[in-house]
């Protein structure tokens, strides 16, 4: 993990001094996300730049880019989700005040001149975490009649047996006897 950057930031005298802040944080350390991962280990890398616009509103530019391991929906098996953000938060002291921010920022609520670096970072990887998430290496899983799920990526070629394939068949000649 790289500190190139404090816990906390006053985001006005950051944004007076034009401070950029960029390093890593480790994912253990973001409790809501832990939850959603399948394994806790690994980084994420950021980079945080505060300045005015020209409407004078403070913005943050923020990007964090992350391998997160997820658990697919589809084959039950972890994969590596690869999340990239990029978002321009415009600071805020009262909620009332996002009804005045143009479309293209989101609002930031801060609250007691702070914020903090590792919320804001585990806030953008939370918003990029697919809502269910499925790797994208296994199209399809056919389920055999023993209960073992394989990815259609793990299957070998032979045929898939169709036991009844041929009742409807029989049941026709049958029927016309």
């Amino acid at each position: 993990m790289s500190r190139d950057f404090p816990d906390l930031i006053d985001p006005w005298k950051a944004a007076d001094g034009r401070r950029r802040f960029h390093g890593t944080m480790q994912l253990k350390r973001m409790q809501r996300l832990k939850s959603v991962l399948a394994r806790d280990s690994g980084e994420a890398q950021f980079n945080v730049r505060f300045y005015y616009d020209l409407q004078k509103i403070l913005i943050v530019d923020l990007s964090v880019a992350a391998g997160l391991q997820l658990i697919c929906q589809r084959s039950l098996a972890p994969y590596v989700e690869q999340v990239r953000r990029k978002s321009l938060l415009a600071v805020i002291e009262d909620i009332a005040e996002q009804e005045l921010l143009p479309e293209d920022y989101e609002p930031l609520l801060v609250e007691h001149k702070r914020i903090a670096l590792l919320d804001l970072v585990e806030d953008e990887l939370l918003l990029g975490v697919p809502l269910v998430p499925r790797n994208p290496a296994v199209k399809e899983i056919r389920q055999s009649t023993d209960g073992v799920v394989t990815p259609e990526s793990e299957q070998n070629d032979e045929p898939l047996q169709r036991p009844f394939a041929d009742l409807a068949d029989l049941l026709k000649e049958k029927a016309q006897k």
